[in-house]
């Protein structure tokens, strides 16, 4: 198990352990169920569920920190569109 680096969009980089995957997956696909349901404010919820756990799980790395992301999130204030660009397949968590 290692880390990864994960960014939120317009507030900074967090370095996440991989423990913490399956947790933030299971946000993850309810994201998606939402988005697939046109659910906005079961989407925006479920994201800032989703955010607020990866800032208290996460250890924030400097500002000047060049690290590549691995995982990157949309900001809370999103709109369903923008988030809906990020996706993959897998939804935003791989895996």
């Amino acid at each position: 198990m290692g880390d990864m680096i994960v960014r939120i969009m317009g507030e900074g980089q967090v370095k996440l352990s991989d423990s913490h995957l399956s947790e933030l997956n299971k946000l993850d696909d309810e994201l998606l169920v939402e988005m697939e349901n046109g659910d906005g404010p079961g989407f925006r919820r479920t994201l800032d569920a989703l955010l607020s756990k990866v800032r208290d799980l996460g250890e924030p790395l400097p500002d000047d920190s060049l690290e590549p992301s691995e995982l990157i999130l949309p900001s809370s204030d999103a709109t369903l569109e923008e988030v809906r660009e990020l996706l993959s397949d897998d939804g935003l968590i791989p895996g």
